[in-house]
């Protein structure tokens, strides 16, 4: 079925379990495909195809696509119709259906993005721990590698209707892969394999086509010139959409304190755990029956995500050390006000939730944090109470 036609030379198609573009005009291209990848010009289509489900099982294609491409590439091919040696091949979990398209254009110059996308466990920072080595033999699993690989890729697709030199090819795709980073910051998508945000996943692939004309090749794609801002635009766009459509990923729903915190290593029952400790048993019911509505308060995540953007501050180095205990006492005293309302209570908060000694690590910042709501919630209740 075709879906989209951005300009003459190229057709987009979707079929059941795949999106592929058709070239009916010669086109480069360059990609990150494990069959048929590189620069290319010889190529007729690419294509995205959901090799299995996001989760519950991992069909034997998934594991065809990254052990044997070649074999991969030729089963879909011959199920769709299409000439193997003429293809580009991507795979995914995501759904076809939650693609999302754009596209822009100036002066005749015209960027067209088809991108699929989740995220729900494989988001990572790049640095972040590998999984597998790869030898001559294959890949090589490095402990503690899981035996099962988690869920989440973004796959990327990007169409221009005029020629490109060789380094500007590479150069948009380096323009396409911070546009795609800049989605995830955006969103607030934590890594998986660590405490940082996160910059992708551990399986994103890209392919980028420029369509062959008589037009004199660009040269650049990075941001200062305008194919390079039409990739960003495109792609943010694109990639936001996407996680949008395939996991309810939006700005809105990101405002929430768990989901700042749970890089840190702690996820929703255990917020809820270690509040109650600081709480009385009937504030504890209380806050139980009412986490939903606290942690996604917008004062109170405006705070967290505040003191969490503070600590990545002392991780990274930006912010010393020896001023950690008046910082995090000042930031943990803003949280406890904006739970509790009461910002007049700040100094009070402050002191009593000055941290005792210098300790940096996930596990004493996480539990400042909880102290805070908890005192900030058992304010506003004792506060409540006695004046009525």
């Amino acid at each position: 079925m075709l879906v989209e036609k951005p300009y003459d030379g190229l057709e987009i198609h979707r079929e059941d379990k795949m999106i592929y573009a058709k070239f009916t005009a010669a086109h480069w291209v360059l990609s990150t495909c494990r069959a048929a990848g590189g620069l290319r010009h010889d190529l007729k289509y690419v294509y995205n195809h959901q090799s299995c489900e996001p989760s519950g099982h991992y069909h034997k294609h998934a594991a065809r696509l990254w052990h044997d491409p070649g074999a991969y590439r030729q089963h879909i091919c011959n199920a769709y119709g299409l000439p193997a040696e003429a293809c580009a091949t991507m795979g995914t979990a995501a759904n076809m259906h939650h693609a999302a398209f754009a596209q822009e254009g100036f002066r005749g110059l015209l960027v067209a993005v088809v991108c699929t996308g989740g995220v729900e466990a494989n988001a990572g920072r790049a640095g972040d721990p590998a999984s597998v080595f790869e030898t001559p033999d294959g890949f090589e699993k490095l402990p503690p590698a899981e035996d099962v690989p988690r869920p989440g890729t973004i796959n990327t697709m990007i169409f221009i209707n005029h020629p490109l030199i060789p380094g500007a090819m590479v150069q948009a795709i380096m323009t396409a892969t911070e546009a795609k980073t800049a989605a995830l910051q955006e969103l607030a998508v934590n890594s998986r394999y660590s405490d940082g945000p996160a910059t992708g996943t551990g399986t994103d692939q890209i392919v980028l086509a420029a369509k062959q004309t008589d037009a004199k090749p660009l040269t650049g794609a990075g941001k200062h010139v305008k194919l390079g801002e039409l990739i960003g635009r495109t792609v943010l766009a694109a990639v936001k959409e996407a996680l949008a459509n395939q996991n309810r990923l939006t700005p809105a729903g990101q405002c929430s304190a768990k989901i700042h915190l749970e890089r840190f290593g702690i996820n929703r029952s255990g917020m809820i755990a270690a509040i109650c400790r600081h709480l009385s048993p009937d504030q504890a019911t209380l806050l139980r029956h009412n986490f939903t509505v606290i942690e996604r308060d917008p004062l109170t995540v405006a705070a967290v995500a505040a003191i969490a953007h503070l600590k990545d501050k002392f991780a990274w180095g930006i912010l010393p050390a020896a001023c950690w205990n008046e910082v995090m006492a000042n930031y943990a005293a803003q949280i406890a006000c904006a739970v509790c309302g009461d910002f007049n209570k700040l100094g009070d908060f402050r002191q009593t939730l000055a941290p005792a000694k210098t300790d940096i690590n996930n596990k004493a910042f996480v539990d400042l944090v909880c102290r805070a709501i908890a005192l900030g919630f058992s304010h506003k209740w004792v506060h409540f109470c006695d004046s009525i």
